[in-house]
């Protein structure tokens, strides 16, 4: 049976390495799970108690899952995000959004290769038409090329 917070809901519930249990992260360094009140979870690495390094977060909603690196609780650095209906982006993470190369493969097929800034397409990059093979090659501002 689950565990109930304060309101009748689903608790925070922190598992370190050593299978201790607590309710809180604060001031934990290592390996850890953590489940949220919301049904996510990370599996990952901690330095007191924020995400830190390496690790991989479960959205329970969208059913889309993010593993790669992590500073100060945020995607950043070099990381997969698998996004339920659109596809998948492999590549660069800064302060949680698509930023410098990656590869987003969406789920018709296309990919769109290239530079991202701030979560856009945004520098050279080439998007593939995977039904007839052609590409846009060229440079792409806000998304758009």
């Amino acid at each position: 049976m689950a565990e109930e917070g304060e309101e009748g809901g689903p608790a925070y519930r922190f598992t370190t390495e050593n299978q201790e249990v607590k309710t809180t992260s604060r001031g934990y360094s290592g390996k850890a799970t953590a489940q949220y009140p919301n049904g996510d979870m990370y599996e990952g690495e901690f330095m007191d108690g924020i995400r830190e390094s390496r690790g991989t977060y479960r959205y329970a909603s969208k059913g889309e899952k993010y593993d790669g690196e992590w500073k100060k609780n945020m995607k950043h650095g070099i990381g997969r995000m698998t996004y339920e209906k659109a596809g998948e982006y492999n590549g660069f993470w800064e302060n949680g959004r698509r930023h410098g190369e990656g590869v987003f493969t969406y789920s018709n097929g296309d990919t769109y290769s290239g530079w991202w800034k701030f979560g856009e397409k945004e520098g050279t990059g080439c998007y593939t038409f995977k039904s007839t093979g052609m590409k846009l090659y060229g440079d792409w501002t806000n998304g758009q090329i």
